[in-house]
């Protein structure tokens, strides 16, 4: 029984995590660059981000917890993208922000290219959990 209530809440966590980042990253942050003014959507990116990673970050520990019992695979997948999120919040967003300060549009088009890629990934990743646990 306990197995089972784990089993189906690692796999609704990792949905939870799932939603959440391709909701973000394809809806919200678009959505707030075509309905606000430039300076105003930047603002509230610049606030929303660290966030979302910290959301990315907790979520994917709790369901790699939760998903130990039913596959290490997906627990250590999950793990991954806990400790990848963390320099990807700590340093390249930093990066990123002080490229667009500094006007740097080259450096800006590398790093947020890199944190996309990033973020695709991470879902790609939590779609495999997913399906492994589902399986």
């Amino acid at each position: 029984m306990f197995e089972t209530v784990l089993y189906i809440s690692a796999l609704l966590t990792s949905s939870l995590l799932f939603g959440g980042m391709l909701f973000f990253s394809a809806s919200f942050a678009a959505f707030l660059l075509k309905s606000l003014p430039p300076a105003e959507a930047r603002a509230l990116i610049r606030k929303a981000f660290p966030s979302f990673y910290l959301f990315v970050m907790i979520t994917s520990l709790i369901a790699a917890l939760l998903a130990l019992e039913s596959s290490l695979f997906s627990a250590s997948i999950l793990v991954l993208i806990a400790l990848s999120t963390i320099p990807t919040r700590q340093i390249l967003m930093p990066a990123i922000n002080a490229a667009t300060d500094t006007k740097l549009k080259q450096r800006f088009l590398v790093l947020h290219g890199l944190s996309v890629v990033i973020t695709l990934a991470h879902i790609i990743a939590v779609g495999f959990v997913i399906i492994d646990l589902a399986g």
